[in-house]
C-alpha cells in the first residue's frame, strides 16, 4: 500500500474561508447552518454571514466566513455541512 504524502493546498492556513450554502428557504435555516459550523468551529460568529434568497423565493444562499486554521479542519466543515439534510449545495 502506497505511503500518502503531505497535504497540497494552494490556500494558506490559518485563515478566513467564505463558504457558500444554499438550501430551500426556511425559518430554521440560518439557525441549522450555525449550529452545523459550531460543531467543528465552536467559536464561528453569525456575523460572518452575509444572505442573500433567490428571486422567487423558493431558496436562501448564505455566505458564511470561517477561521480555519488547516485543511483538516475545513474538510470538516465542508462535510458537517454537506451532510445535513436541509443543505442543497455548499461551495
Amino acid at each position: 500500500m502506497a505511503e500518502d504524502g503531505p497535504i497540497v493546498t494552494l490556500i494558506k492556513f490559518p485563515c478566513d474561508f467564505p463558504i457558500k450554502v444554499m438550501g430551500e428557504t426556511h425559518t430554521t435555516f440560518t439557525t441549522e447552518i450555525i449550529k452545523t459550523i459550531q460543531t467543528v468551529l465552536p467559536n464561528f460568529d453569525a456575523s460572518n454571514i452575509e444572505m442573500r434568497g433567490s428571486s422567487g423565493g423558493k431558496y436562501i444562499s448564505l455566505t458564511c466566513t470561517v477561521y480555519v486554521t488547516s485543511k483538516t479542519q475545513l474538510d470538516s466543515v465542508y462535510r458537517a455541512l454537506t451532510s445535513h439534510p436541509m443543505v442543497k449545495v455548499a461551495l
